[in-house]
């Protein structure tokens, strides 16, 4: 967990929501210079805190509209810090809770050096992070939609489909015919319509998304795509998701925050188990296990690693340690600028 340290002449705590913004100033004597309720508007943000423009910082708790409140900061050169909404258990343990309150927290918070920090992502890469993550979206519910078709196909006690459904031109219309009955018939064809619409919008999300991550960093996307099972895809994830690899000090850190170790939760000497595994990036442990299935596909030397830690602790501890292995190589390769070295993975 980091937090926020540094001092300022004013605390601002904005409890932020879609349409509205509760904001409370605190100097650095811990008075309250400001307890008002605002709709969320830039006008309406600068006109209040103006008076407290000079030594003033602000926090917010990381949610869906941050987005245009750190950018004005940005444009307006006034320090702001996202709030990691996982360890703000001063707001959500409290037991009473409203805007005011919560306002009021953040700004004690910031004051007193126990503002739990989230990572500022930067506006020039957000938006495509952002496409990147639809598209991400968009081949889960093509994938639900594929999945429907083969759960309907086994309700009737139909062979087995003898192609792969992901791909287009397995998707003839003698699929259909299997099916007698109209609804049902009705409802297959409808799968494979959205299935249809779905593959042209990831195709075209992935001709800009790749065209812009050769733009942004060319350099280490092409270190990326040299692990084995890092594609382009899988590379673009871990690209725009990590931004920028310097705010991780150790590999450690950057483990922790792909979700690719636990933590462990101990007192008096006993371990209590461990914790923490919503705490993290979500897409980046995606990224991992994906990469880690692919590369015992495509290496045998990595394939026959995991059939030796296979025998010592079991299938999914091995291939816990592979994404972990994996998380480590990219970490050092990203730092370091050189391309994977399978002969080093292996041995390290």
């Amino acid at each position: 967990m980091r937090l926020y340290k540094q001092q300022h002449r004013y605390y601002a705590g904005i409890d932020l929501h879609a349409r509205s913004m509760y904001a409370h100033i605190l100097d650095d004597q811990g008075k309250t210079v400001l307890d008002q309720d605002l709709p969320a508007s830039p006008a309406a943000f600068l006109d209040a805190v103006k008076p407290y423009r000079d030594g003033l910082v602000v926090g917010a708790e990381c949610m869906f509209a941050w987005y245009w409140l750190a950018d004005l900061c940005e444009d307006q050169t006034i320090p702001f810090v996202l709030g990691h909404a996982l360890y703000m258990k001063a707001i959500h343990g409290g037991k009473a809770k409203s805007d005011k309150i919560d306002a009021g927290k953040l700004a004690a918070l910031l004051r007193g050096g126990l503002f739990p920090m989230a990572y500022t992502y930067p506006r020039a890469k957000r938006q495509t992070r952002d496409l990147l993550r639809r598209r991400s979206s968009f081949v889960r519910q093509r994938a639900q939609l594929i999945a429907h078709i083969q759960n309907t196909n086994s309700q009737f006690n139909h062979p087995p489909f003898s192609k792969k459904l992901t791909y287009a031109g397995n998707r003839t219309a003698e699929l259909t015919e299997r099916f007698t009955d109209p609804s049902t018939k009705l409802s297959v064809e409808a799968d494979l319509g959205m299935i249809g619409s779905y593959d042209e919008q990831i195709a075209t999300m992935e001709r800009h998304l790749t065209k812009n991550a050769k733009v942004d960093d060319p350099v280490t996307f092409g270190l990326l795509k040299s692990v084995p099972g890092i594609g382009p895809i899988l590379g673009l994830v871990l690209l725009y998701e990590v931004d920028d690899m310097k705010r991780f000090p150790e590999a450690g850190n950057f483990l922790s925050y792909s979700r690719l170790v636990r933590c462990e939760h101990s007192s008096a000497g006993k371990v209590k188990g461990s914790g923490g595994k919503k705490i993290g990036n979500a897409h980046l442990k995606w990224a991992f296990s994906e990469a880690a299935c692919l590369m015992l596909r495509s290496c045998p030397a990595a394939k026959s690693w995991l059939q030796r830690r296979e025998k010592k602790g079991g299938k999914r501890k091995a291939l816990a340690l592979l994404e972990a292995k994996l998380g480590r190589c990219v970490y050092h390769l990203w730092r370091k600028q050189v391309p994977f070295d399978l002969k080093r993975f292996l041995n390290s």
